[in-house]
């Protein structure tokens, strides 16, 4: 992942209610969330959720679908493996598996 890239995608998580609906989507999984769902959710008006999601989605962390009058948000798992190798590259000098953060080995991990 580009530094660009990465400082977009953090930007955009550095809100609270965007990481709340991201982290929301993480557990949703393939199945998403509707955005209405989310607004609901978070307890914020719906054009205020919509504003949140289009960062999310500028950011490359979210993607969606239509499915008859709602729009289904989705994370979108290779951005955000991505940002997590990113951050992790350079972790205990270069070597992320002394840290216990290499995600490969962890067949469970939900990315």
């Amino acid at each position: 992942m580009e530094t660009n890239n990465a400082i977009t995608a953090l930007s955009a998580l550095a809100q609270e209610h965007r990481l709340t609906a991201f982290r929301l989507l993480v557990r949703a999984g393939e199945d998403g969330m509707a955005a209405g769902e989310l607004a609901r959710s978070l307890a914020i008006p719906h054009n205020t959720m919509s504003s949140h999601l289009a960062v999310l989605s500028h950011a490359g962390l979210i993607t969606s679908r239509r499915e008859g009058r709602s729009i289904i948000y989705f994370i979108a798992p290779d951005a955000m493996r991505e940002l997590l190798g990113f951050l992790a590259d350079d972790c205990c000098q270069g070597r992320p598996e002394l840290c216990g953060l290499t995600i490969q080995d962890k067949p469970t991990a939900c990315c």
